[in-house]
This record gives C-alpha cells, sequence and structure tokens, in this order.
C-alpha cells in the first residue's frame, strides 16, 4: 500500500474541516489497515463527541454507550458515511451515573 491508497479519506477529512471549521479538534487516525476509514476519537469532552454526531446527522439513537474502568468512563461510538469512507467518532468521559452514585 502507498500513501497515495489514503488520498480519500484525507480529502475527506480535508472536506470536514472546511465544512465544520469551528468544530472541536478530534484525535484523528487514518491508517493503511482501514484506508477507507476516519477514526475520530474526544478525549476531553463527550460535549465534543455530541458537537460532530449532530454535526455528521447521526442519530442520536443509533448511538452505542458502554463502560470500562469499572463502570467509571462512559463510552459512546456513532459513525456516518462521505464519499464512501466511514467516520467512526468515539468519545470517552466520565460516567454520568457513577458520579451520582459517588455524591449521593
Amino acid at each position: 500500500m502507498k500513501l497515495l491508497d489514503l488520498s480519500r479519506p484525507m480529502a475527506v477529512l480535508q472536506e470536514l474541516g472546511r465544512e465544520f471549521p469551528l468544530l472541536p479538534a478530534p484525535h484523528v487516525d487514518i491508517n493503511s489497515i482501514y484506508p477507507s476509514q476516519i477514526r475520530l476519537s474526544f478525549h476531553r469532552s463527550l460535549g465534543d463527541f455530541e458537537a460532530w454526531r449532530e454535526a455528521l446527522g447521526i442519530d442520536p439513537a443509533a448511538v452505542r454507550q458502554n463502560t470500562q474502568s469499572g463502570d467509571m468512563t462512559l463510552v459512546l461510538h456513532g459513525s456516518a458515511t462521505r464519499d464512501d469512507v466511514l467516520i467512526e467518532l468515539t468519545a470517552y468521559g466520565p460516567n454520568p451515573a457513577m458520579l451520582l452514585q459517588a455524591v449521593a
């Protein structure tokens, strides 16, 4: 595989940057293992994920949730497709249910 083979996801990422310049900057993963995929991850705020979810038109009902780190971390997953490139969103943040338990 050559760098040229990643031109499609890189072009989609550039388009997203032009279309949504004010959205929070994610961690970006484009790689040769999945050359038709872009992974965007968010580690600072679940709100960053929500802003991207809304911008990409991902139905809230399609967002998958799970937990990790003894249920302390909430993980959100969603995906959309642009120009035949799968865009996967993943966010990590404090689990609100566990925070409420800690306060109670």
